[in-house]
């Protein structure tokens, strides 16, 4: 006989043993679902596999064993081999736990990025993950190098399978926890479409994000690729725990950013109740001419020559303070500075920089406000002509005969 299934043999008869104490049916049930992934990875390694390559990859038969138990539901081994690799494990606890608490940390920090860049749609909230990436890597070459079985042995591990079999002992939990298993098929293929149409919302806001579509797509096929066969090997936990952070922070991101839009786009009609229909967000009144809204006022002297300082008022001496804006530097946003009566004012004009500070320049990838004081045009002032009068100024009035010259009489 050949060496290739003697490995798995050997793999399992251990792992059979660890699981002595359940009863023969559920053991040969638990066998046959993990033998096709035994002779897969043996397959994988090649012809010469031995059980201590198949050890390195998945961890001791032992703590294979203790990991199904959780899966499974069932309850702990009592003394015996679980205490053996506890003891076994307990001088070398440094390292698993560096990789275990280096996985949660930059899931963590995924999770809140993702939903950074979601709920603001700007792709440069994410190089934030280059603080994170020397973490996740120590992490993945410690397990890489100490295996998964330390990891699985760690006593915050233990104390999480001890809770999950726990919650699947009682009826709503463990129904719960049943269903979420029963959709992890669908998990995976979640996963990938919204990493998907994460890139595209980010590509439609901001042209340099089609730098991330390569990354967003290795990821999301890693993931469908891994997410089945992460019960076999637990080292893949290291590329979908970190993924599914990622999906759930920008899908909640994405769903912040959605009601956001939503509430300031109605928010006038929301409170009508309060503000007139031709005011704005902010309770102030709008301009209005030929139907339009008009939010900037240029006047000109007669000469044509742009006027600064003019300060408007109705017919009532009532200043018309209309929301004045500014640029957010730090966000590169318009936003409320106050309000009054104070023409012309800068026009705000949105966009993006890049490295250099170039404004709207092809590499633009950070977004940029920027104010224009400037007149965007140059009027031509009618001259006024005063029309001739209709009726002129009577004039004096004069006899047509000249008095007679009196005669003298001798």
């Amino acid at each position: 006989m050949s060496d290739k299934p003697t490995a798995v043999r050997v793999y399992l008869a251990r792992v059979r043993t660890a699981l002595a104490d359940l009863p023969a049916s559920e053991i040969e049930e638990i066998l046959e679902d993990v033998r096709p992934h035994l002779a897969e990875l043996e397959a994988e390694l090649g012809e010469g596999a031995r059980v201590e390559a198949l050890i390195e990859r998945l961890g001791t038969p032992e703590s294979y064993a203790a990991e199904l138990r959780a899966s499974g539901g069932y309850p702990p081994a009592g003394e015996g081999a679980t205490q053996v690799l506890a003891t076994a494990a307990a001088p070398s606890l440094a390292k698993p736990r560096i990789a275990l608490w280096g996985l949660v940390l930059c899931a963590v920090a995924l999770a809140l990025l993702a939903f950074g860049a979601a709920i603001s749609i700007h792709a440069d909230v994410l190089l934030g993950t280059l603080l994170f990436l020397p973490v996740f890597l120590i992490s993945l070459a410690l397990l890489l190098r100490g295996g998964v079985g330390p990891v699985l042995a760690l006593p915050e591990v233990s104390w999480l399978r001890g809770a999950l079999a726990k919650g699947r002992e009682q009826d709503d939990t463990g129904r719960v926890l049943r269903w979420l298993g029963s959709m992890k098929p669908a998990w995976w293929v979640l996963c990938a479409v919204v990493l998907l149409g994460f890139g595209v919302l980010l590509m439609m806001r901001q042209r340099s994000a089609v730098l991330l579509l390569p990354f967003l797509l290795v990821a999301a096929a890693g993931i469908v690729w891994a997410g089945p066969r992460v019960r076999g090997d637990r080292r893949l936990l290291w590329l979908v725990v970190p993924v599914s952070a990622f999906v759930v922070g920008g899908a909640l991101g994405g769903f912040g950013a959605a009601v956001d839009l939503i509430s300031n786009r109605y928010y006038p009609s929301q409170q009508s109740s309060y503000y007139p229909s031709s005011s704005d967000r902010y309770g102030n009144q709008q301009l209005t001419y030929g139907g339009e809204e008009v939010e900037n006022v240029y006047a000109f002297d007669a000469e044509g020559k742009p006027l600064t300082e003019v300060y408007l008022y109705d017919e009532r001496g009532r200043p018309l303070a209309l929301t004045r804006y500014g640029c957010e530097r730090s966000s590169g946003t318009k936003e409320k500075i106050g309000e009054d009566n104070r023409f012309p004012r800068p026009k705000i004009e949105q966009g993006v920089t890049d490295s250099r500070g170039d404004y709207n320049g092809y590499y633009g990838n950070r977004a940029a406000c920027r104010e224009d004081a400037g007149v965007p045009f140059s009027a031509a002032i009618p001259k006024v002509t005063v029309p001739p009068s209709s009726t002129s100024t009577p004039a004096p009035a004069t006899s047509s005969s000249a008095p007679a010259t009196p005669t003298p009489t001798k």
